[in-house]
């Protein structure tokens, strides 16, 4: 009966750590690939968090200027939009419309081998919002997007 208690506390504890994780995630890592593919379609922020993280590694082997990565956060319906918008912005802004309202943050452009990192106020996101992270690299929105999600 000890070994059942034992194991259930364990269990309990490891799953409220889990929790606890969750809801004070700050952070976003991502990676993505000459593929075109990011390795996660949906990722949690806590909109308690004083700031918040978005780190990009780019796993491949490809330049930038043939196969460059960089993260932009906005809210959904933004997506299409920025995505048309960034391509008239060209690869000297990172292909991010300047002073674009609706680009919440935005990493700047990288290629193969290389790593980039921005952080925003947290209370830029609000909990339960219709938020997507994705690539602006021309082409890339279709693959290259997920889901944000803001828990409180």
């Amino acid at each position: 009966m000890k070994t059942v208690s034992a194991s259930l506390l364990a269990l309990g504890l490891m799953a409220a750590a889990g929790m606890a994780q969750a809801a004070n995630n700050c952070t976003v890592s991502l990676k993505g690939d000459d593929a075109m593919k990011f390795d996660l379609k949906t990722a949690t922020v806590s909109a308690s968090c004083a700031t918040i993280t978005i780190e990009l590694a780019h796993t491949g082997k490809m330049p930038a200027a043939a196969m460059g990565h960089n993260v932009v956060i906005s809210a959904a319906k933004d997506m299409d939009g920025i995505a048309r918008d960034a391509i008239k912005a060209g690869v000297g802004n990172h292909y991010v419309p300047k002073g674009d309202a609706r680009v919440i943050a935005a990493t700047s452009l990288i290629g193969g081998g290389q790593k980039t990192r921005i952080t925003l106020p947290g209370k830029k996101l609000a909990a339960g919002g219709d938020y997507t992270f994705f690539c602006s690299f021309p082409g890339h929105s279709t693959l290259m997007k997920g889901k944000l999600v803001v828990t409180k």
